[in-house]
């Protein structure tokens, strides 16, 4: 079905999860809106709250079929589940999905407005099992356009006393996942080395800057979009990078000879299509749910011995910024940076060295390791609220939220 929300059928939801129970994972709870103005499905998918409320982005994004979008939330909300777990925060996961109507102009900034100030009555009327924060196509304007609807939010704008953007702290996590990466296969640092980025957006743009002041040989990258692609490019024109724009299904940047690819555009873009093409010894990036089928391909990648760093433990830095904005804020915030050095036991380096580690020993891919360790810390409650998140959405269908 094509993605116009005012003509989409809900039924085959529960014929697809029967049918291909992949990105099924025991969720708790789906919930969906239909905007009253311009025609936008919007959803909140929950994961697993034993750590807290769940948390993550509100993505913005066109899909071509329901299950599309559907699949998406889906393994998204399980993914941040992971994330969360990995990085020791207290939070559960889950994720936002907004379904664009291809007849309401996304760039129309009143449009914007309207979609995303529903989106945060949705999230009031959630009563805080679920907070969203920014993700692929949503920004800081938008965000502030679900505050002002909602408290269940973050990643608020500055002038608002929120954190902000988070794609420059991402960008940070995944440059210390390569980093680990790079070590452990006894090749220093990443002076010197050639990496391939996949997308060129939000978190590939500061992430493009810290690989030069790190002092890498040479970036080549790849996006969809011309105008991100000349903009970079224009802004880069005295390094070496090679930036070049791509179409939609193209598999160039994976053929392209490298230390690191760093997939930093949508999920499920490593499977087996993409990964025979693979050069790189490394692959580590920002983008969420790289691997399309978690099992199958992860043991792909390792058959093939290129290092896998999952992207639920190394993209994590925008989710950390965004669980302590509530708490205030100090200069350097040592509860920020430990995840960006080398000593504390979940911070970015350590994580990955350890699964990389376990997964020689043990002759199992990185990402079923990393699957195991953070599926194994999502079940611990939180030690002050327990499971909340599930009390809150029993309530929400005893009280009947959706009248």
């Amino acid at each position: 079905q094509k993605m116009i929300a005012s003509h989409i059928q809900l039924q085959p939801i529960a014929d697809f999860i029967s049918n291909d129970k992949r990105d099924f994972m025991m969720h708790e709870g789906a919930f969906f809106q239909i905007t009253n103005e311009h025609d936008v499905l919007q959803g909140a998918f929950v994961h697993r709250t034993n750590r807290g409320q769940a948390a993550g982005g509100v993505r913005y994004w066109q899909y071509e079929t329901l299950e599309d979008y559907l699949r998406d939330g889906l393994r998204l909300a399980k993914g941040m589940t992971r994330k969360n777990a990995l990085a020791g925060l207290w939070w559960g996961g889950g994720k936002g999905v907004m379904a664009a109507n291809p007849n309401a102009d996304k760039s129309d900034p009143k449009i914007r407005e309207a979609v995303y100030k529903e989106y945060g009555e949705l999230m009031s009327a959630l009563k805080g099992c679920y907070v969203t924060a920014e993700d692929v196509g949503t920004n800081v304007l938008d965000m502030a356009n679900i505050f002002s609807k909602t408290r269940f939010t973050t990643c608020i704008t500055e002038t608002l006393g929120g954190s902000g953007n988070p794609s420059v702290p991402t960008a940070r996590g995944v440059v210390a996942g390569m980093e680990a990466a790079i070590g452990f296969l006894g090749e220093g640092d990443l002076e010197g080395k050639t990496v391939a980025i996949q997308g060129m957006g939000n978190v590939a743009e500061p992430l493009i800057k810290f690989l030069f002041d790190k002092k890498v040989k040479k970036i080549i990258a790849a996006d969809i979009f011309p105008k991100v692609v000349e903009s970079i490019a224009l802004k880069y024109s005295h390094k070496n990078l090679e930036a070049n724009v791509v179409g939609k299904n193209s598999t160039w940047i994976f053929e392209q000879l490298c230390d690191v690819l760093s997939p930093c555009a949508t999920g499920a873009i490593l499977n087996p299509n993409t990964i025979p093409l693979i050069k790189a010894k490394v692959i580590c990036g920002a983008a969420n749910n790289q691997l399309e089928d978690s099992r199958r391909d992860g043991l792909a990648i390792f058959n093939k011995g290129i290092v896998y760093v999952p992207d639920f433990l190394t993209n994590r830095m925008g989710i950390v910024n965004c669980a302590n904005e509530d708490a205030g804020y100090v200069n350097n915030d040592p509860m920020f940076e430990q995840h960006l050095q080398r000593d504390w036991e979940f911070s970015i380096f350590k994580m990955t060295q350890k699964v990389l580690q376990k997964s020689i020993s043990s002759a199992i891919p990185a990402a079923d390791v990393a699957l195991e360790m953070a599926d194994k810390l999502s079940l611990e409650n939180n030690p002050i609220f327990g499971h909340r998140g599930k009390l809150i959405i029993q309530s929400l269908i005893e009280n009947k939220w959706f009248e």
